[in-house]
């Protein structure tokens, strides 16, 4: 990984963490109603964003999380799961409305790791607990798809982790006078 994809992963781990931080009372419930999560779309405009993701849902689960050790194994867990499955299938879906429904499906079906993490640690009941959680990742997802194509327009999120052009790769032309 260059400095270049390191910083701007910080800065996706940072906007993370304090999109989670204005929202933390809606974000550890049995709704899970964490607007941070529309940043996993940043997985289908370039697989090196996996990093700033999981590491702000790492940092958001140990600072926030009324159940840190729980949350750092299921919390984070979910997220790799979700996010791994949707870099897998990016090989056979094509365009990024696209990928996009398919990642919002995916973290939306793998809310039953969380609810198992809830009926663990609480005793909240599994199936419910699946559905609440899920109805709360699946609107996140849908409302923060549109949000991310917009801001891809502007900032273009592919080009932010390309790799700067080496000036010793190419030849430099002198002019005479």
């Amino acid at each position: 990984m260059n400095i270049k994809s390191l910083a701007v992963n910080g800065l996706v781990a940072a906007l993370y963490i304090a999109v989670s931080f204005v929202i933390q009372p809606f974000g550890f419930t049995n709704v899970q109603f964490r607007v941070s999560e529309m940043f996993n779309h940043l997985i289908v405009f370039n697989k090196k964003f996996i990093y700033g993701i999981v590491l702000g849902v790492f940092l958001t689960n140990l600072f926030f999380s009324p159940m840190v050790a729980y949350d750092l194994v299921f919390g984070v867990g979910q997220s790799i799961v979700a996010l791994l499955v949707t870099l897998f299938s990016m090989r056979f879906i094509k365009g990024i409305w696209a990928r996009m429904a398919f990642n919002t499906i995916v973290f939306t079906f793998t809310m039953f790791i969380i609810a198992f993490e809830l009926n663990l640690a609480f005793g909240m009941p599994f199936l419910f607990t699946w559905l609440t959680t899920a109805a709360g990742e699946l609107a996140v997802m849908i409302v923060g798809a549109p949000i991310m194509y917009a801001v891809n327009k502007r900032v273009n999120f592919n080009k932010m982790m390309e790799t700067p052009v080496s000036i010793s790769k190419h030849k430099v032309i002198s002019q005479k006078d």
